[in-house]
């Protein structure tokens, strides 16, 4: 099986896993994939670990995208996500006015909220990938979540923001007229002067003043929380799956394939790294007789060895064939144990001659709007 249809066709690619099973790499191959297909490319990585840029073999990688020189008719760009800064972009976007968005970059609640609060990160992986998508100028973006299980929070976060926008006490924080600020003053009092108590009044003070400095914004966060929706739901855009053969990665494979499942996502391809090759046509129960059958000699040593690997590859190929059937009709992708880490251009494109079984077919060329 081959990723190469995936990579030459789509816009938006998703690599999804648990952390430590190849994800970054996977992302990095996949997008250099495109930019020898001939497509202008970018991967970004939302995990602040440096193996994206080790991968690549650069030094360290910014928020904006870096070009990586390279021998491909296309271009291949990769960045970090920086939450503040992408959300701070967002802020200026929407603000009616620069001294309004100033004042809430100022806001110590919102400089909290933009670096800290839980799901915050996979909002703005989100809105980077909408970003790259429709303003960058790029043909295909591979996205690499983060490495563990809230990876899959960055799928949900839009209907989460919308949510957090249509609740009752977000709305009342943002009605702007005097009644509102009255029925504050007179049926919140003794909430606030308890919250004041445990977090303290200047922390209580902020965040009236967020929420007031965000007055006439929400509507402009709304909309692009459902075009990013739109966007995950599009067909041109590809979730896939990545693990190892242990067993811990493969049970984490089945809780991402079960949450996509029931998101309505279905697993475009399953890619597993590091599986042990086979190293003899025969099933180890026959290389383990054959083993007894040559006494004490040191070849029977050699039969039993063989045997133990064997025995390991058959293992490793039946939980990934159980992994493999419920993510059907997806392609499984085997890549295997390298004698080295990935660290550099030639080793991403190691990986590449198993994502891709040697198809070069330039990808299509793009109409506008698609």
């Amino acid at each position: 099986m081959t990723l190469a249809p995936l990579t030459r066709t789509r816009r938006v690619i998703v690599c999804t896993g648990s952390g430590g099973v190849g994800k970054t790499t996977t992302a990095a191959v996949l997008a250099m994939e495109g930019a020898r297909q001939g497509r202008r490319a970018v991967v970004v990585t939302i995990d602040p670990a440096k193996r994206l840029a080790d991968a690549l073999g650069l030094e360290s990688l910014a928020d904006t995208p870096t070009e990586i020189e390279g021998d491909w008719p296309g271009e291949l760009w990769a960045l970090m996500l920086d939450t503040k800064s992408t959300f701070d972009s967002l802020v200026m976007k929407y603000a009616p006015s620069r001294s309004q968005a100033e004042g809430i970059l100022r806001n110590r609640f919102y400089r909290n909220v933009s670096s800290a609060l839980s799901g915050t990160q996979e909002y703005m992986a989100m809105e980077k990938l909408y970003e790259l998508h429709e303003e960058g100028g790029f043909e295909l973006v591979v996205v690499d979540t983060p490495p563990t299980r809230n990876a899959l929070d960055f799928i949900d976060a839009p209907r989460r923001l919308t949510r957090f926008l249509d609740n009752r006490v977000f709305r009342l924080l943002m009605m702007p007229t005097r009644a509102y600020l009255k029925a504050v003053n007179v049926a919140t009092r003794t909430l606030l002067r308890t919250i004041s108590r445990v977090v303290g009044s200047e922390v209580v003070q902020d965040a009236v003043a967020f929420f007031q400095a965000f007055e006439g914004m929400e509507e402009g966060f709304r909309q692009r929380a459902d075009r990013v929706l739109n966007l995950l739901a599009d067909p041109a855009t590809a979730f896939l799956l990545v693990t190892t053969p242990r067993a811990d990665a493969l049970e984490e494979g089945r809780f991402f394939a079960a949450k996509l499942e029931e998101a309505g996502i279905p697993v475009e391809a399953l890619v597993v790294n590091r599986m042990h090759p086979r190293f003899a046509s025969v099933g180890a129960e026959v290389l383990r007789k054959r083993a007894g059958a040559q006494g004490d000699s040191a070849l029977a040593g050699l039969y039993e060895n063989l045997a133990e690997f064997t025995q390991l590859a058959e293992v490793e190929e039946a939980h990934v064939a159980e992994l493999s059937e419920r993510v059907r009709p997806a392609p499984l992708v085997r890549v295997p144990f390298l004698p080295s880490d990935v660290h550099d251009l030639d080793g991403l494109a190691e990986i590449g001659t198993y994502l891709f079984d040697g198809d070069g077919e330039p990808a299509p060329p793009q109409t506008p709007g698609h």
